[in-house]
This record gives C-alpha cells, structure tokens and sequence, in this order.
C-alpha cells in the first residue's frame, strides 16, 4: 500500500504543510564546519551511565536477567531506532556526530573481524606446528572475537566523538603541550587552574592533544610500522620528509588491537591467566555470584521469538496427528509387562503403605513453569514439617511420607532441557539426592532402593508418584518415560514407579488411582481392564478411592459444554459405586473444591478438588463460579483461591477518547477507507490473508458460544486488527513521505551513508600514505565493497525511501523481483516493531473483554499474564480413626530474590545421610525472611472426608449393646423375682 495511489495529492499536501517540518528544521538544525567542534552533553551522559552501572552493578545483574530473545530483539530495536535517528532534524551537531561515528564503527569493526580472524588463524597455525605452548588449544569462540572488535569500535568512535581530529594540529611543540598541560599543577597558577577546569573545551583540547596525537615520527617505529602506517618503503626515500599527518584514530586502533593480541599470546602462551590465583576480594565476589539459584523465568507464551515455543507447536502436531489413534505408549506399557493374571501387579499395583497407621501425603500438579514459583512450593513440601498459627494454637503438618504429581511437569514441551532446569532443579535444591545419585543414570530394575534396605516397605523416606499431563505427551510420552518411570529419584524425593498409571494401596482402607489420560482425556481399554479388576478383587466393598487425573473433567466439560472421560466416567459409577471420596487434578492453575450437596440423586463422588499452583502462570477462579452438577448431582463451591473477587478485580481505570481533529481525521480515515477497499479489489494476496485470518478468528472463539456469536466476535476482533494495521501503515507511509520532502531521506541513492562517509573520509582520516587502496588492492576489492554494503543495510529508511520513490514514479513493474522482496523486507522490519504494542493492545483488549464479560478465553487470558504468585498444594492426613484430614496450603507471594540458607549451610551434613533427614533440608531461603514461604504460608482450606463405616464395627457395636439389653433383662427379672 503506497500513499500515493491511494490518497489524493491536495489531501497529502495539506497534511504535510501542516506539520511546518521546514521551521522545525530551521529551529532544530545548527550547522558547523566540518571538522567542527563537537558535543559534549551526550559524552558526558555516557560516562556518567558507565559510571552508574560499574559502581552499582546494575549492568551485569541487567545482562544476567536478560534471556537470549531479549538480548536479540534489543539488538534489533537498537539498529532499526538509530538508523532513523540519525537522518532527522538533530540538536546542534549531534547527528553530524551520529552519522560519522555510525560509518566509523562500521568501517572499524569489519576491520577489527578482519584482522583479529587472520591473527588467530595465524596463531592456531604456530600452535598446531608446535610452535606455541600447548594451552593455547582452546579455540576462541567467535562471539568473543565479535564482542571485542564492537568494543575497540565503540572506543575509537568515543575517541573521535571527544577529540575529532584536534590531536594532529601541532601548534606548538611537544614540550611546551605538556608543560601546558601541567601547569594546571602549578602553585602560582591556582586560580587560572580553577577557571580552566570549568573550561572544559580547553581541558579537553589539552588532553586530545597531548595524550592522544601520534608519538614521534616514522623514524621512531619499527619496520613493519613504516611500511605499513607511513609507507616510507614504498617511498623509496624518494619521501619528502616523514608522513605523520595520520588520524589519532589510526594509533589508537593499532593500540587497543596491540593491546589484545599482547593479552592474548601471553595468555595462551604461559597460562597466566588460567593460573593466576584470584585475590580474596575477587573470591568473594565469585562465591556471592555462585550463592544464587540458577532458575528459568517463566515461559513467555506470546513471545514470537521464543525457539521452544515453536518447538511446542510442532510436537503438539506431530502429537495429534501421529500418536492420538495411531500409536498409543499405554499399549506399549501394557504390551511390556509381564503380568498374566490379576492377582499380582507389582508393575502397577502399590501395598507398601498399607500398614502404616499415622499416614501424610501431598498432591501438587502443573510444576515446571517459573524457578522462583515451582521451588516456593516443593520448599514448602521438603519441610520436615510445616508450623502454622491459628488464632491462638499453633499446627504441626508434617513433611507427607508421599508426594503425588498431577502432571503437566515441564512447560513449554518436554524435553532434557526443561525437565532438567524446570522439574528436577526446584526439587533437588529443596531436597537434595543422594550422594552416590548420578544424573545420568538409568534405574533397569525399579525399585532400586537404598543401600541397607531390602524392601520398599523398609524405606522410610518420602515417596513420589506421578501420571503425566498433556504437556508431557506432546512427545508421546518419550521424556517421560526417560526421566520418570527410568530414574530413581526426583530431587530427594524416590521415585518406585514403572508406568506412567499406577494405584496405591493406603492405610485404613483408601485407595490412589493414578489415571493416565494421554491427549485423548480419557483411559485407555488396558488401563481401565486393570482398574476395573482391581477393584472387584482388591478394593473392599467400603474401601475408599481417591482418582487422580490430570484434567478436571467435571470442570472443561461444563465450560465447553461437552462430555468428555467416558471411560473414566463407567469405571466411577458402574465399579466404584459411590466409593469414589474425592477426585483431583490439575491442569487449571487455581485451587477450587467442589462438594455434593444432600438430595435424592446418587452420589458418585462425594468432593471435587482442582489444585494446579504447583508453579505455572495462575488462572482465574471467577470463570468457573456458576459450576453446580456434576454426574446429575448437585454441588456447591466450598472454597477457591484465589477468591472469585481477586480472580475477577481488574478494572478499567481510563476511557480513550479521540481528539476532534475533525478536519485532518477525515481525510485520515477516509484514506484508509479506500486502502482497505483498494487492497480488497487489487490484491489476492492480502485478500486472502484477511480471509484465513478472519477464519482463525472465529475458530479461535471457544466453542461453548453459539456460532451467530462466534461469528460476530471473530469479525470484531479482525476488524480491530485490520484497522490498526491500515492505521498503522498509512503513518509509517506519510512518515516516510514527510522525510523525503523535506530531503532528509532519498538524497544520493542506497548508498548515501557510504558516499558521504567516503567525502570526508580523506579531509578527516588522513592518508598520505595511501594505505587505504593497499588494503583495497591486498583483498581485491572485498574490503571497501563490504563496507559499502554493509552501511546500505544498515541503513534501512534510505532504502525504503528510495525504493519508494521508484515506486511512486514508474510504479510497482520497475522492480525487480529481488528488489520487491528487499523493499517489502525492509518496510516489514519496522512495521513489526511498530505494530507490535498495538496489536498486543487489540489482542489483549479482546482477551480482557472475554475474560471478564463474556467468561472465556480463560487459559489464554492468564498465561499472557504469567503470574507467580498464589502458588499452593494440598495436603493429606489419614487419621488412627480412618478420616481423610485435607489441607490446602498456599503461598500468596512468590519470592524473586533468594539467598544460601544459613541454616542449611551451617547445618553439620554427614557422609552418605539422605537428605529427607537433614533438620534443614532445603539449600535457598528467601532474601528478605518476612517473604519467605515458610513465613507466608497458610490454610485456605481445611475440611475432613469421613472413612465409610466398617461392618466389623457395626457388628462390634451391637454386640456391646445386645450385651447392655441382656444385662438390663436379667437384673429386671432379678427385681420382679
């Protein structure tokens, strides 16, 4: 889309002239000769920033929080800002100083590459003949090379910047430079010392030309030096004198590259500095590095730049294509096991908790996401136990002998990178492994138990059990099976189980079914053959039975208004009959319970529990609020958190409002009217993309809503996006358009920064020697065309601009099909950035009117959000009497800065203890004590599941009362005799 087809000329000329771009020009723009004297605001601010960051170490702490994507799109936003920067109206004479110092680091840094690659190529070839010392193998990385070439530039052009080229006038001879330099020192000179130190332009002439202009003549140097700075052997002595009249900027190069290769052959030839031992300041500062956990930030789910989530989608394909109907690893598993009959199940079955009398254990799901906010919860859990106030009394919770996990254990995928740094890192600084653990090893023959223990009833440590969730199968289970059923512990926590399902047989008669839901949402028919059997042979007929799912169906069915789990659904109500106490899962990052309420409808699971704040971004509650049948059974929420108000208290705190630019805001609209209207009519290409995004706009729309609604909710939200990006578009255009009238784009061609550094390249950067067309001849031309085409790309608004007024004057057809692909490239670097705030702002006004009116889009919403704190999990307590004692522990702030617990540091550890015996078990502790997790904790909800009643004691209690009659029968009979 060109302004100038689709706008009218008097309409562009109104808009234009209004702008008066030509007095603001006039205003802004101070020229000086050149060479000029130039300003020092913005050095100084420079230094001062330098010297900020150095003091306070803010830049190193900046650069260390700073991921990959980060770091990348700060480039990119840096080179795309000054390259527009520099052509606008300037103060004074800074964007003279911008355009010479940006086509100086250029120049200077393909230099640097150049010269720094010959030389270690150079110095790897001394070292693979033997020539230098054997430490010298260790290749440099090329980052490294690239980062010290920026910083010589960025040196040389700060040089430049400050002293321009004032070091090669000699006005006066040496001596007296120095002797005026140090009268400053002078003890009669006192006042004059003072009035020339607030002259700074004279301070800084002395400095530039005492310290910094070329020392001695060509006679002073060594020969390689004179026939390459001042070419006095290609004179022949035929030389009038000694051609010393270089740039300063030479010298100093051939200084700061001295000082590096210097640096660098000592180093790798004597090993000094892989030696040298550190001072204990340098020690300290190390160890107080080292003494931080080494945690991932929380997934950015919108990042477009972010490689795992890309990953994420393409496993998420290949998922659902290729393993839902295809190939199953359930079936696997229940292809490998050996198990024949249904009396015996070691693989799947779990009795080694069943004699315990006093029995705690923990559930928690949807860890895995931000370090901070997965290690709050599992420090929380590696507790020996956990004190709580209330009121008055105080509770003891302690540590549970069993941790159950619901899944969804790595985000974004799983893979060894994110069950390594997002699962197993939180657990094992909370609870470490053993010491004779070995990452890499692979437990064949589970359980692998401990060292003086034959059995697993014999360990008493705490236990972990989990089913994977969808996230974990989006490999179809490979990373799994890998790091789950293949190890033997997670953090301190040992790891028994061979499947991804399982049951667990507990005291006083409560069961755990582990259920493995895969991506379909449902059991598989192996799995519920085993469940199905093992209730009919095992589970008493007033047993209990706690399912454990990753996804909470009763939930997303009713939200999406489907019917989903059938399986799980016929094991519930036609095996289990009512025994089901209590069914949990993940999945949704909040905590919500759900319990039956009295009527004359069957009860097939008497409590819902949701608990997903294992460490992934928070939900919303309020969503879910109207919930209320489930199975045809009435419930009602008992608890939620965080509340349904906190869930739902964003507000709208302003209105936009349009300014009445009645005039100018016409002709505005009006032209994007007929750009929209245009590109419709003219282009397939972008017509076609309106469709497919008009498509994915109402596919988007969760299918809970009426298709008429879908359809009028997919049209607004396109709508929204293709106004702003029109809106968009016409003012980059009009932008571009306004530089070009008034001159300061489209001047000279695509190489406009190269031929004008070029001009003033001989008048500034003296030569005399001609040192610059040896080098062109030495690599036949490579070296002046690369520095020409760098600086074109680098400076993308003059070729969009010229491009642009080709295409204005001879249309679309006088390009050619790699310069339509280079304008259309160049044009989308900046409108991505420019578009970019506006459209997170259309997509997010959307998400937030969906959330909070229409009560979808829920996930979405809040993972934009990634908050991490309300963070929780729940723990259960089977009483002597047979009751199910349920807390729900929660954390309201996650702490973001953590420190080496003292505790645990001082704490005396002795060889080969397990770790789960340690009286301070985990090794960080939040910075400041008040935020701690073990300060903050607290009970959102408590309540109690009652054991159904025994016959042995229904029998036992008319006994004593069948007694009690006998012996009142007999002493009335004893009365009447």
């Amino acid at each position: 889309m060109q302004s100038c087809s689709t706008g009218s000329d008097k309409q562009s000329i109104s808009l234009l002239d209004t702008l008066k771009m030509e007095r603001v020009r006039t205003i802004l723009t101070h020229k000086y000769p050149y060479p000029h004297e130039h300003s020092r605001h913005a050095i100084i601010a420079v230094v001062v920033g330098c010297l900020f960051f150095i003091s306070s170490d803010n830049m190193h702490t900046l650069i260390q929080k700073l991921d990959n994507n980060i770091k990348w799109w700060s480039m990119y936003i840096t080179w795309i800002l000054i390259a527009s920067v520099y052509h606008l109206p300037s103060f004074q004479s800074m964007g003279v100083d911008m355009r010479m110092n940006l086509s100086l680091f250029l120049t200077i840094f393909i230099s640097s590459i150049v010269f720094l690659i010959v030389f270690h190529f150079i110095f790897l070839g001394l070292w693979y003949i033997g020539l230098v010392a054997r430490v010298a193998g260790k290749k440099p990385e090329i980052l490294t090379i690239l980062q010290n070439c920026a910083v010589i530039s960025i040196a040389c052009c700060v040089f430049y910047s400050h002293c321009g080229n004032q070091a090669i006038l000699r006005e006066k001879p040496f001596g007296r430079r120095n002797s005026g330099w140090f009268s400053f020192w002078k003890k009669e000179e006192r006042n004059p010392w003072l009035a020339k130190f607030i002259r700074m332009n004279e301070m800084k002439d002395q400095v530039c030309s005492s310290w910094f202009a070329p020392v001695g003549s060509a006679s002073d140097y060594p020969l390689l030096s004179k026939w390459v700075i001042y070419g006095e052997l290609t004179c022949s002595g035929s030389c009038a004198g000694p051609s010393d009249e270089i740039s300063p900027i030479y010298s100093l190069w051939a200084t700061f590259i001295g000082l590096y290769i210097a640096h660098y052959v000592v180093e790798r030839s004597t090993g000094w500095a892989l030696t040298h031992p550190s001072s204990v300041m340098e020690y300290e500062n190390l160890k107080n590095q080292q003494m931080k956990p080494d945690f991932l930030d929380m997934v950015p789910w919108y990042s477009g730049t972010s490689a795992d989530l890309f990953k994420t989608a393409f496993d998420l394909l290949v998922s659902v294509t290729v393993f839902v109907g295809r190939f199953d690893m359930r079936m696997m598993q229940a292809a490998m096991s050996k198990v024949q009959d249904g009396d015996k199940k070691e693989d799947l079955l779990y009795d080694n908790f069943s004699e315990k009398e006093d029995f705690w254990f923990d559930f928690m799901a949807d860890t895995g996401d931000g370090g901070n906010s997965s290690y709050a919860v599992t420090r929380l859990l590696a507790q020996r136990s956990i004190q709580l106030n209330n009121g008055e009394s105080v509770r003891v919770l302690p540590r549970g002998n069993l941790l159950l996990i619901g899944g969804d254990l790595a985000y974004p995928n799983p893979s060894a990178f994110t069950y390594e740094r997002r699962l197993f890192r939180p657990f094992e600084y909370a609870l470490q492994p053993p010491p004779w653990y070995k990452q890499e090893h692979i437990a064949v023959n589970k359980p692998e138990v401990p060292c003086g223990v034959s059995e697993l009833k014999q360990y008493d440590g705490p236990q972990c059990f989990i089913i994977p969730g969808n996230h974990d199968w989006f490999d179809g289970l490979h990373t799994f099976m890998r790091y789950i059923c293949h190890k033997s512990w997670l953090g301190g926590w040992f790891l028994p189980q061979k499947k991804s399902y399982f049951a667990l047989q507990l005291p006083k008669g409560w069961w755990v079914f582990g259920l493995d839901q895969a991506l379909h949402g449902d059991i598989d028919v192996y799995q519920f053959k085993f469940f199905s059997e093992l209730t009919k042979d095992k589970v008493g007929e007033n047993d209990s039975v706690i399912i454990m799912t990753h996804e909470p169906n009763w939930l997303l069915d009713w939200y999406w208004d489907d019917v989903s789990g059938k399986n799980v659904s016929h094991l519930i109500r036609e095996y289990l009959k009512g025994r089901c106490k209590l069914r949990m899962a993940g999945d949704l990052h909040h905590y919500m319970r759900h319990s039956s309420v009295p009527s004359d409808k069957p009860v097939y699971v008497h409590h819902l529990l949701v608990n997903g704040c294992g460490g992934a971004f928070l939900h919303p509650t309020h969503v879910f609020s109207n919930f209320n049948k489930f199975y045809g059974t009435p419930y009602e929420s008992k608890a939620a958190y965080p509340s349904f108000e906190d869930s739902s208290r964003c507000k709208l705190d302003h209105i936009l409002q349009d300014d009445s630019f009645s005039g100018h805001m016409k002709s505005f609209f009006s032209t994007v009217w007929r750009a929209f209207m245009y590109m419709l009519e003219h282009s397939y290409v972008s017509s076609a993309g309106t469709l497919l995004l008009l498509m994915a706009a109402i596919f988007f729309v969760p299918s809970k809503v009426s298709r008429k609604k879908r359809a009028i909710i997919g049209i607004l939200h396109v709508s929204a996006h293709m106004v702003a990006a029109l809106i968009l578009m016409l003012l980059l255009e009009l932008g571009i358009e306004t530089c070009i009238r008034h001159r300061l784009l489209a001047t000279s061609g695509y190489h406009t920064l190269y031929q004008w550094y070029r001009s003033v390249e001989n008048k500034n950067f003296p030569d005399p020697t001609g040192l610059r067309a040896r080098i062109e001849q030495w690599t036949f031309g490579l070296y002046p065309a690369c520095i020409k085409y760098l600086m074109s790309a680098f400076d993308i608004p003059e070729v969009m601009a010229v491009t642009r007024s080709k295409i204005c004057k001879k249309g679309m057809v006088s390009l050619s099909r790699g310069g339509a692909i280079i304008y259309y490239a160049s044009v989308f670097l900046y409108f991505w950035v420019f578009s970019t705030p506006f459209v997170s702002l259309v997509f997010g006004s959307y998400l937030y009117i969906c959330i909070n009116w229409l009560h979808i889009h829920f996930d979405e919403a809040f993972s934009s959000l990634r908050i991490a704190n309300y963070k929780s999990f729940t723990r259960f307590h089977i009483t002597p009497d047979g009751d199910l004692e349920v807390f729900t522990l929660a954390v309201d702030k996650v702490p973001k800065e953590w420190r080496l617990d003292p505790d645990w540091d001082g704490e005396a550890k002795q060889p080969q203890q397990l770790s789960h015996l340690r009286e301070f078990p985990s090794k960080w502790s939040a910075a400041a004590a008040q935020q701690d997790p073990l300060a903050t904790v607290k009970i959102v909800d408590h309540f109690v599941i009652q054991q159904t009643t025994k016959p042995e004691l229904v029998t036992s209690v008319l006994a004593r009362v069948k007694a009690v009659l006998v012996v009142l029968v007999d002493s009335l009979a004893m009365s009447f005799e």
